[in-house]
């Protein structure tokens, strides 16, 4: 009797070590090694190789299939460490169909102190004034209703003229005006959502 239990416990040390052997394999995956913002190319610095044990239903990009990721462009803002999957690349780079991409002229100080962040979304509303200005327009503004966008990118490199530039994406129905409005500097950005 003695020896069937230690026979029965052997066994069952055996098919817990080949179980979990089975289910442990690792396998190099590709991850992002640097933050890419979504919209961005994707380069060969981007991305590493790690080797992972990824269960069934987990999406991952093998690594051998690195020269197929390099170039495309992320879909979603990617994070060091983060595995790759197919649904977080694209090869379209926005504006999208139905979209117009609009670099606005912004004073430092009408940017939140907390700053803008690729993927923010925002209200775009013309103002009375120009930026830092009290009101002192009596035309018409080129807005005529506030205008929702999506920071698409930020160049917090103030220029000669004392402006940073922030990229943002509009309805293609309001392009027009949303650039018209800002080269007046009479613009507001409210940021709505963050960027998760």
């Amino acid at each position: 009797m003695i020896a069937l239990a230690v026979a029965l416990v052997g066994l069952g040390i055996l098919a817990s070590a080949a179980l979990y052997a089975a289910t442990n394999v690792r396998v190099p995956v590709l991850v992002a090694t640097t933050t890419v913002p979504a919209g961005a190319v994707i380069t060969a610095g981007d991305v590493g190789t790690a080797s992972v044990s990824v269960s069934p239903g987990v999406a991952s990009i093998p690594a051998v299939q690195v020269s197929q990721v390099v170039g495309q462009v992320a879909g979603t803002t990617l994070h060091p460490g983060m595995l790759l999957a197919a649904s977080d690349l694209t090869t379209l780079r926005p504006p999208a169909t139905g979209q117009e991409l609009v670099p606005l002229p912004v004073k430092p100080s009408i940017l939140p102190a907390s700053g803008l962040g690729v993927g923010d979304r925002v209200v775009i509303e013309a103002t009375p004034g120009a930026q830092g200005q009290p009101g002192t327009s009596s035309a018409a503004p080129a807005l005529a209703a506030p205008v929702t966008g999506v920071i698409e990118a930020v160049e917090l490199a103030t220029n000669a003229d004392g402006y940073d530039v922030v990229d943002v994406l509009v309805a293609k129905a309001s392009g027009d005006a949303v650039a018209a409005q800002a080269s007046t500097g009479q613009i507001a950005l409210i940021v709505t959502k963050r960027a998760p």
